[in-house]
């Protein structure tokens, strides 16, 4: 019998030469796509079956995988009275917030079994192993972020926890922010908000060792000062009244504005995407305070020291 040789794939089949000039920065269109301006209407989980909502921006971004960004997939979750809902993912970080309701997580892994109540205004996150089960008391909706498209990109699963659950409840959260806003000088600060830490994580001072989470108050009548990081932005807005909006471009005025800037109004429930390196400024013109979550892959950036904040 005569055996016909296959091919071996050369181990330098696979290699490329780029001129550094074409190659250095492949951000761009039909490459590493550009992270464009998105944001979500609260319509999304206003009514509906139970079940995840993802704010899904693969196609956008050329990822073969749901994601909002290249590193974290956004979702809402719909949970109405007396269902369940799991909220599976392949991920070291999971944080959850309560827009509304109250109900239980509980989440088994391995021999461990922790459960959470939870109620409007509540965030708490979960380390890598089990699959938590939401269970709403009254009808919910939750606003969840995890790291799996991270994972996905890296081609990895987790096999550590790296943080024990935690629950930062809303009577904490809110009695911290309003003691922080009556402040001396905090009228003049940058931004009026807490960072989430866990006392787990203590040299990045973040929510995980890679989600960074901020929960902060943008009083009425203020145009904050703008700012920016190498960090993508997942914006929820807890709440406010019409009126409120942030701007966001990619340069500045010789007085500090933003040139040029998009506008992105705010809904309560709602959520945007503020892209890396962007500048970006948040306005209140509604006469009530309005209260924004950003969540970010900064606990990771922070790590690498690369998440390079400035301020105008």
């Amino acid at each position: 019998m005569t055996h016909t040789p296959e091919r071996r794939l050369s181990l330098d089949d696979k290699a490329q030469l780029f001129d550094y000039r074409q190659a250095a920065n492949p951000i761009r269109s039909g490459l590493t796509e550009p992270i464009p301006y998105r944001s979500w209407s609260p319509e999304l989980h206003a009514q509906g079956p139970s079940g995840v909502i993802p704010l899904d921006m693969s196609s956008d971004l050329g990822l073969s995988a749901p994601a909002t960004s290249p590193g974290l997939a956004a979702h809402f979750v719909r949970i109405n009275a007396g269902e369940g809902v799991k909220a599976a993912a392949v991920a070291t970080s999971s944080l959850f917030f309560v827009l509304s309701g109250q109900g239980t997580c509980l989440c088994r892994e391995a021999h461990n079994e922790t459960e959470i109540s939870w109620s409007e205004g509540d965030l708490f996150v979960l380390p890598a192993g089990g699959t938590p089960l939401l269970q709403a008391d009254s009808t919910s909706v939750l606003y969840w972020v995890n790291d799996a498209p991270l994972l996905s990109y890296l081609g990895v699963e987790p096999t550590t926890p790296r943080f024990k659950p935690t629950l930062y409840s809303a009577t904490w959260l809110q009695q911290e922010l309003q003691a922080l806003a009556q402040q001396p000088g905090s009228v003049n600060s940058n931004r009026i908000s807490l960072l989430l830490a866990n006392r787990d994580l203590p040299s990045t001072r973040t929510v995980t060792h890679v989600l960074w989470a901020m929960y902060g108050i943008v009083p009425a009548g203020v145009t904050q000062a703008p700012h920016r990081h190498q960090s993508v932005a997942l914006d929820l807005i807890v709440d406010c009244q019409p009126g409120v909006y942030s701007l966001v471009g990619t340069e500045l005025n010789g007085d500090g504005s933003i040139r040029n800037p998009q506008r992105i109004d705010w809904q309560s429930g709602g959520a945007f995407i503020t892209p890396p390196g962007h500048w970006h400024s948040h306005v209140n013109e509604s006469g009530a305070p309005a209260y924004l979550l950003p969540i970010q892959d900064a606990g990771l950036q922070t790590y690498l020291r690369s998440l390079d904040i400035r301020f105008a």
